[in-house]
């Protein structure tokens, strides 16, 4: 088998986990979403949902496909199927935690408006940072062990 399917393979399913990894990222870093106002936090909240609910879960999905494209490539290895593996696991950990944690929550925040908020918002807005915290730690591990198999790969 050529070089470059696993190597084209490698570098887009980098660059994929990498991006979905850095937007949960920029949202922890760049936003505390826990010091924002009331309407701040409507407002911002529901941006993001509109610009991302779709996209990084589209990416991930991609990304986990692609991953498991490179564990079947490496089956004969196994340290690296193991890496493979576990980078696919994380990723699945990650969208698991936003589908049935953090999407549920955006579809209520959805619903919200500046004037007309609960009143336990805070709360609410609360768990959804915990589980963002969550996912965003999975992916970090999901990046990190496909960065570890794409090394370990490439040296065997």
């Amino acid at each position: 088998m050529s070089a470059a399917l696993p190597t084209a393979t490698q570098t887009l399913a980098l660059l994929l986990v990498g991006l979905v990894t850095g937007g949960m990222f920029g949202i922890w870093r760049g936003y505390d979403i826990t010091i924002y106002a009331p309407t701040t936090f409507v407002e911002v909240h529901q941006g993001a949902v509109r610009g991302l609910n779709s996209l990084l879960p589209a990416m991930a999905a991609a990304s986990l496909a692609l991953v498991v494209v490179l564990a079947v490539l490496g089956r004969n290895r196994p340290s690296v199927l193991v890496l493979y593996m576990l980078a696919a696991l994380a990723i699945v950990a990650g969208g698991v935690i936003t589908r049935f944690l953090n999407q549920p929550i955006n579809d209520q925040i959805m619903g919200w408006t500046p004037a007309a908020m609960p009143e336990d918002w805070t709360s609410v807005r609360d768990r959804w940072w915990y589980w963002h915290q969550a996912r965003l730690a999975t992916m970090l591990g999901a990046q990190f062990l496909l960065i570890a198999a794409v090394f370990t790969d490439r040296g065997g």
